[in-house]
């Protein structure tokens, strides 16, 4: 029986970008198909747009501001709505109705984590199906709240946090540490803390990337990687 090897993946992700559910997808497929390596997913805050107000912007305002045509925004839906498919999303994005600040639902994230990186993982999943799928508000309080609650957190905890400032600098502080890093677009996989696999890669790239770093780890070769 061959020996386990753990790898920690950071995941540097927004939860308003498509982009980042279909990779997180991809590397919860790469995971299950890895079983001889333990892999521990955490995910890092990083905000597409932190200018966003508090109580979010109107989704088909923005959009168009953005990119500056329905027409434009039917073509980048058009091509990723069977990237998803193929992925098991459905994605609605006639749903969403509002662009939210993300900053509330990456402090929950954050505390999600003190109650294990399986929590967090269900929380992550959660939002972006709340989002993508059901077009809900995750800017909303009681939104965030009830996604605690499924992932299996504390509401009324995260409630009375959320109603503070409590890990508001924590997290800007991160996600602007990743831009330091010279992180500009997510998603950002980071493997063992030092081996970056930018974009929403194929499922198959991701195991491959992890399974060399875990080889790597093994035979005491982490530097030598490429």
């Amino acid at each position: 029986m061959s020996e386990r090897t753990a790898i920690t993946v950071d995941v540097v992700s927004d939860v308003v970008c498509p982009w980042c559910y279909l990779g997180q997808k991809r590397l919860e497929k790469a995971v299950e198909s890895l079983e001889e390596i333990d892999v521990v997913t955490r995910w890092r805050p990083f905000q597409l747009d932190p200018t966003i107000p508090p109580g979010g912007r109107d989704r088909k305002q923005y959009m168009l501001a953005k990119f500056g045509s329905e027409e434009r925004i039917r073509q980048i839906h058009a091509r990723i709505e069977p990237l998803g498919e193929a992925e098991g999303i459905d994605f609605a994005f006639d749903k969403i109705k509002v662009s939210p600040n993300t900053l509330d639902a990456h402090r929950v994230i954050r505390w999600a984590m003190a109650d294990g990186p399986e929590v967090q993982n269900r929380l992550v999943k959660r939002l972006f199906a709340l989002y993508f799928e059901e077009g809900a508000n995750i800017g909303d309080h009681a939104v965030l709240a009830n996604a605690a609650t499924d992932a299996g957190m504390d509401a009324a905890v995260v409630e009375a946090m959320l109603a503070g400032d409590a890990d508001r600098n924590a997290v800007e502080e991160e996600a602007a540490t990743a831009s330091r890093m010279g992180i500009t677009g997510v998603p950002c996989f980071l493997l063992e803390g030092r081996y970056a696999v930018m974009g929403a890669q194929e499922t198959e790239a991701l195991k491959g990337a992890i399974a060399q770093i875990a080889d790597a780890k093994r035979r005491g070769e982490m530097d030598e990687v490429r």
